[in-house]
């Protein structure tokens, strides 16, 4: 599409010029976008900014933009689920690097921060409830980035293909693929966080082993995940959007990482007492390592 317009029909766009989904414009959105998927969550992280100068609601996508020791962010929520995140990626993305009067592409790229703050299930016992994870990988069971044009680096195809491998994954569903995170931002925020490979389940109870009145078709899927280690790698927790921030992220040239807080232990059949603590740590500790020079 570079030098080509994007139809209205495409480029979705409000009366007031704002992308359809988010309502948001350019001027409206940090560099460092934080993602969560619960709105009640955005509050949980701007109460800490110094100052509010922008906020958002329309429909599951709430948006507050401030400043927190002199750093501008923005706090989002996606709602749950990847394909949620593909309307909040391409948005953001839309909003920052398509000019919305021109409809065209702009010249010039603006690279988001994009960091999921989270919660999730653990894949191991010895990972205890109240713990915090950083992916290092995501580990899509979606589908989702086989609608793009996504080009996986050798390490990434290499680790999956053995994760595959080890799997002998059902050929009725969708191949799974995985995306390596940020470096740089795995980096500055994961210092005694637990590092792993994050599953991305395309639902909450089967698609992660849970069993309520619907039988499971495949009833070794979480003991698949967790018996699975190849030079130090090992999938150590369950959620729902972060295959997806890394994958159309990374295509469009965002940085992105995922932080999660450990508040179920599938294994040992725990789960946290407090975890809005826990949860309040994360937030805490990730804006304090974010403005840390």
């Amino acid at each position: 599409m570079d030098g080509q317009s994007f139809a209205e029909s495409e480029l979705v766009l409000n009366d007031d010029g704002s992308v359809y989904h988010l309502c948001l414009k350019p001027h409206q959105i940090a560099d460092t976008v934080f993602l969560v998927g619960d709105q009640g969550r955005v509050a949980r992280i701007s109460k800490h900014f110094d100052t509010l100068e922008f906020e958002m609601s329309n429909r599951e996508f709430v948006t507050h933009t401030g400043r927190y020791r002199g750093q501008r962010f923005t706090a989002l929520s996606t709602g749950i689920g990847t394909d949620n995140i593909d309307i909040v990626i391409n948005e953001l993305d839309a909003a920052v690097n398509i000019d919305l009067d021109k409809r065209v592409p702009k010249a010039t790229k603006r690279s988001l921060n994009l960091i999921r703050i989270g919660t999730s299930g653990a894949l191991h016992g010895d990972m205890g409830v109240d713990s915090c994870v950083i992916s290092t990988h995501g580990l899509g069971f979606d589908g989702l980035i086989y609608y793009y044009q996504y080009q996986f680096s050798e390490p990434e195809t290499s680790l999956n293909d053995k994760i595959n491998s080890h799997l002998n994954w059902d050929s009725q569903l969708a191949k799974p693929y995985l995306v390596a995170g940020s470096s740089q931002l795995i980096e500055r925020l994961g210092r005694d966080m637990i590092p792993g490979i994050t599953a991305t389940a395309t639902g909450f109870y089967g698609p992660q082993g849970r069993q309520l009145n619907l039988k499971l078709k495949n009833q070794q899927i979480n003991e698949s995940l967790q018996s699975f280690n190849y030079e130090g790698h090992r999938i150590t927790n369950f959620e729902m959007e972060t295959s997806a921030l890394y994958g159309l992220g990374k295509a469009l040239g965002h940085q992105c990482c995922t932080c999660c807080a450990i508040i179920a232990n599938r294994v040992i059949r725990q789960y946290s007492k407090d975890h809005g603590t826990t949860i309040d740590g994360l937030i805490k500790t990730v804006l304090d390592r974010m403005v840390a020079a």
